[in-house]
């Protein structure tokens, strides 16, 4: 249904695109060279709603996180999510990383509680990781748990709650180190925890200090920190946690500030009509990397599938106008139940690229040389101008030499998943 164009239509395009962002200074062979090179990290949730692999010997526990819709056929086994990821890695461009929770560890059918775990749960996981040439990211699960049915974990007032929470810190932070060393690299692993409360507690003094003492203890651990790059998340609220979060943008910041783990910035982490572009430049004035969860809020932290919209288009400004790419990790982070998870990857991650092109296709230089000698209205037109310009030329001849679908035509590969391997699980 979705027409593939030929190589010398693409080509002929590109190349007019490149004449016209060369008159402006830009070159699109290096913004292709350094699009390439900038690795994106897909979150192996959305390919099973956040389900995961755990055996449990009790019921499921809660935590404040939830994947809504029922559309068929989610990932139901490991092999079935490294099939989904890969379909999902055949139809997008440059490189890319594959993000995993604790709770898609393989146990061999058996029930390891989560301050057992180790890297032998996670073998396959490296051997595909290592197969596919990728690397590997990792994230500590603080919910669906029993342990954390009362929204608390690594702040809870019982120290025997706090205590596990810290081994299974811990444990994870092995887990990376090892998947650091198996690909020769960086394995990233964000701490995000649910504590919080519905409404107005009394005490937000002391969960915030447990969460300190907690923090604390679990970086104390002989973790090899070349190989496992720790991370901190705050949010705004959560479902369940509409009053307070412990560990808030102003916690985390403060704990960065004054130890060794990085940031992470989530883009709906914060006020539905606050947006995160204008923190980088902050943060990254004072800090060596940044951690980014991209998404999509709508109306609350919702996690909706990444698009090209004004949000995208200004944090990816913000990092390449402050030559801060290479200090800034993108993974995404969102989950939609409601339409073909493959589709949700694909659209989402190419989604990202397009943005982080369209930064480096400015001519920045250009516009900062405008601003600094005053001709306001020159910048604002050549800003404007370049919302028209053939980027999507540009992004097409991407496409084509990473060997992946062009244009519209993914769309049909996807439904042909769809129709031949999704709908009959």
């Amino acid at each position: 249904m979705f027409q593939t164009r030929t190589r010398e239509a693409i080509e002929t395009q590109y190349q007019a695109a490149k004449a016209g962002y060369a008159a402006l200074g830009v070159d699109t062979d290096a913004a292709l060279d350094t699009l390439a090179a900038t690795p994106i990290s897909l979150h192996c949730w959305q390919g099973d709603d956040v389900r995961g692999f755990e055996v449990h010997e009790e019921a499921v526990g809660g935590g404040g996180i939830m994947a809504t819709g029922n559309y068929p056929g989610p990932a139901l086994t490991p092999a079935q999510l490294r099939a989904d990821a890969e379909k999902a890695f055949s139809l997008i461009p440059g490189a890319l990383r594959f993000n995993l929770h604790a709770i898609y560890a393989e146990t061999g059918g058996k029930a390891v509680e989560r301050d057992r775990l180790g890297p032998e749960h996670f073998q396959a996981w490296m051997a595909w990781s290592t197969s596919r040439g990728i690397c590997l990211d990792f994230n500590p699960t603080f919910f669906a748990h029993p342990l954390a049915n009362d929204g608390y974990t690594l702040s809870h007032p019982d120290p025997d709650v706090r205590a596990f929470w810290v081994r299974h810190a811990i444990a994870c932070r092995r887990i990376a180190e090892a998947m650091g060393r198996n690909q020769k690299g960086p394995c990233y692993l964000n701490h995000w925890i649910p504590d919080g409360a519905k409404d107005q507690p009394i005490d937000r003094w002391s969960p915030r200090r447990h969460l300190l003492e907690s923090l604390d203890a679990m970086m104390a651990a002989d973790v090899d920190t070349a190989y496992c790059r720790d991370a901190v998340e705050s949010k705004l609220f959560g479902i369940g946690s509409e009053d307070y979060v412990v560990g808030s943008h102003e916690f985390y910041l403060a704990y960065v500030m004054t130890h060794d783990p990085m940031l992470c910035l989530d883009m709906g982490h914060f006020h539905p009509t606050e947006t995160i572009h204008d923190k980088i430049s902050s943060v990254l004035t004072f800090q060596k990397e940044l951690l980014l969860h991209v998404s999509r809020g709508i109306r609350w932290d919702s996690d909706h599938v990444v698009i090209l919209n004004d949000d995208i288009r200004c944090l990816f400004q913000q990092i390449v106008r402050g030559k801060a790419l290479e200090r800034t990790h993108v993974a995404l982070d969102f989950f939609d139940a409601s339409i073909n998870r493959i589709g949700a990857w694909v659209v989402g991650t190419r989604a990202a690229q397009k943005g982080i092109l369209l930064a480096l296709l400015e001519p920045t230089d250009l516009l900062a040389d405008l601003e600094s000698s005053g001709r306001a209205a020159a910048k604002l037109a050549l800003l404007e101008e370049l919302k028209t310009f053939p980027a999507g030329a540009v992004w097409d001849m991407f496409c084509l030499q990473q060997d992946v679908p062009v244009g519209t035509a993914w769309i049909d590969a996807m439904q042909d998943y769809d129709r031949d391997v999704i709908r009959r699980r």
